[in-house]
Parts: C-alpha cells; structure tokens; sequence
C-alpha cells in the first residue's frame, strides 16, 4: 500500500491505489470528484439537497397537472384534499397520482440502482441498463407472459426479480474470469453482451406471440402511464427496502472504493456489502422494470451527477439520487404527453433521447479527464 492512508469516505488519490484490486484510477473518487468534494462543503451539499427537493416537488405537480387534459393547479389540490366525484377529480385520482407515484417509485428504484452499481463496480458509467440488469428483468417477464400466461403484477414480479439476479450474477461472474479478476471493463463488456443478447430475445417472444406483444408492447417501450393502484401497491415495498439496504451499505461502500485490502484492514466485511449490495438492486431494478418496463439512462445520469457536485460520499450521492433521478423521470414523461399531444411518447424513449447525448458528453469527459 503506497501513499497515506485515507478515511473512508474520502477522495482516494492516485497514490493510494492497492495493488492486485484491479483499481487503477478510481473513477467514483477521482481526482475530479476530490476538487468538488472539497468545493461543496456540508452547508452547500444540504442546500442542495433542499433544491433539489423543491424541484423535485414541481416534477410532481407537473405530473399531476399536465396532461392531454389540462387540469389547474388549484384543482388537483382539491382533487387531492377535498374530492368530490367530478370529471377532473376522478382523472386525478384514477389516471394521474398512480402515475406520478409510480413515477417516483420507478424512478428512485433505478437511479439508487444505478449508484449502487457504479459503487460496486467502481465503474461511473455503468448502470441497471448498461449491466444488463433492465434486460434480465424484462426477458424473464416476457417469460412469464409468453409461456406461464402471467398478467397481473403480483404474477410477473418475482419473475423480475429472478432475472435481475440471475444476471447481475451473471455479469459478475463473466467478468471476474482471467487474471485481473472483475475490472470494470470486464464487467461492462459482459453486461452489454448479455444484456444485448436478451433484449433479443424478448423481442423475438413478443413477435411470435401476438398476444404477448400486445400486452407488452408499451411496457417494453418504458411506460408509466395507464398504472394501477395495485401496481403502485405491488412495488412500493420492494422499492422502501432496496433503497434502505442501499443507504445501509453505503459507508462500507466508502471504504471499498479505497481499494479491498484497505477497506480489510478498516474491517469491512466486503463480500456481505457486495451480497448485501446485489440484494439491493435486485429488489430495486426488479419493481422498477416489473412495474414500468425497462427504462434507460436514469441510473447512469443522476449518480453521475450527484457524484460530480458532492464528491465520492456514497451517502451523499444516495442522497441527491432518491431525489434527482424521479425528478428526471417525470419530468421525462411530462414531455412526452407534451410533444406529440394528444397522443404521448412512453419516458423510456424520452430518456432514451435525453440519455443517448449525456452518456457521449460523460466518455468524453471521463478520457478528457483522463480517468
């Protein structure tokens, strides 16, 4: 071990990197997140926090008020607070609260998701999307569609939750063969293949079998409109747990970033993290895809983000995530009832659009950086 040693939580050098960890450069606490971790102190990092809620709050009464069918602000409040029976009243409470609440829900699931995995992979261009997470979970759904004849969220659940075990496992394990062990590339290679491979199949079960493209036609796209209550139901549990494991895990995270034989030596159990970590976003990209289909980019964009503005602190970065990545989600859904009204665009090809151009800006900016 070469170089001082450093806290966990704190910005790990260049100098502090162990050898035989497979981390060079660590790209979730390198020398740029350092410059920003000591720019944005502890009143700067709970402000933002504050903003971030207050912005998070307008995405909501966006969701709520926009729409083919314009309802005032004024109204939803009421419709909110003081039902009673009218038309506007009644598309609030069946159409737009589960949506927007499904929206929040979907939205945490995936970006808490997505920095837990940029943490475990020390990979801040990875997510449940690149991973091949997303493509787990929807195969294994259209499975149960195509072959069991499943339908309902409580059915297809568990199937979601299958396959997004089975191929973060997968990836893992694909990635950890060869000498260097599971370098981040190794990992991200094994996830686009796998995750490449799958999304094939599915489609190719949803075009031999009518009824099953019917039924997952939109969901596949990405899509939170038409939610139940009793999805919203379904996935909320799941979503509350796996982002609480997630902050649970989050300062042996810190640790580990310095490299496993100093997170060891700090006395880390660092393969009960990463089991731990794996249960977190199975649970998380499970609801999330069971719920409003696989939807991209928003794992990868908000931990991003937050990583750059408040530095390596996995607790921090958690922290504007629960926050930022559903406010990316509504917003994403707002402008697609917007764009082509009266008709919509599902929030997976809004965020595919929106996430498509940010992940170029990030690869640039990781090689300008030279991370």
């Amino acid at each position: 071990m070469t170089g001082s040693a450093q806290r966990p939580g704190e910005a790990p050098t260049a100098t502090a990197t162990p050898s035989g960890t497979g981390l060079t450069k660590n790209p979730t606490a390198g020398t740029e997140s350092a410059r920003s971790l000591g720019a944005v102190g502890s009143r700067g990092r709970v402000l933002g926090l504050l903003v971030a809620a207050l912005i998070l709050a307008v995405a909501l009464a966006l969701s709520l008020a926009v729409g083919s069918r314009g309802i005032a602000l004024g109204t939803v409040w009421d419709a909110l607070w003081h039902y009673d029976g009218s038309p506007d009243h009644m598309v609030m409470h069946t159409l737009r609260v589960p949506r927007t609440v499904l929206g929040l829900l979907a939205g945490i699931g995936l970006g808490v998701a997505g920095a837990l995995i940029q943490a475990m992979t020390r990979n801040p261009l990875a997510d449940p999307g690149i991973l091949g997470v997303n493509a787990g979970a929807a195969f294994f759904v259209a499975l149960a569609v195509a072959v069991f004849g499943f339908t309902g969220i409580w059915s297809y659940v568990w199937f979601a939750f299958l396959g997004a075990v089975v191929v973060t496992v997968a990836v893992y394990a694909l990635g950890a063969r060869g000498r260097d062990g599971a370098t981040p590339i190794r990992i991200t290679l094994s996830g686009v293949a796998i995750g490449a491979v799958l999304s094939g199949v599915t489609t190719g079960l949803m075009m031999i079998d009518p009824a099953t493209f019917d039924h997952l036609r939109f969901w596949n796209a990405g899509s939170i409109a038409g939610a139940r209550p009793d999805v919203v139901w379904a996935v909320s549990g799941f979503v509350v747990a796996g982002t609480l494991l997630a902050f649970v895990v989050a300062r042996p995270l810190n640790a580990i970033a310095l490299g496993d034989d100093l997170a060891r030596s700090l006395g880390v159990d660092i393969a009960g993290t990463r089991r731990l970590g794996i249960v977190a976003v199975t649970l998380l990209c499970g609801a999330a895809t069971a719920a409003a289909g696989p939807i991209g980019f928003v794992g990868l964009m908000i931990p991003h983000v937050a990583r750059w503005l408040v530095g390596p602190d996995q607790r921090w970065i958690l922290c504007y995530t629960v926050l930022g990545a559903p406010t990316l989600l509504l917003v994403a859904d707002v402008l697609g009832r917007i764009v082509v009204r009266p008709a919509e665009l599902q929030v997976g090809i809004v965020t595919a659009f929106v996430g498509a151009p940010v992940l170029v800006v990030l690869v640039r900016r990781q090689r300008a950086s030279g991370l």
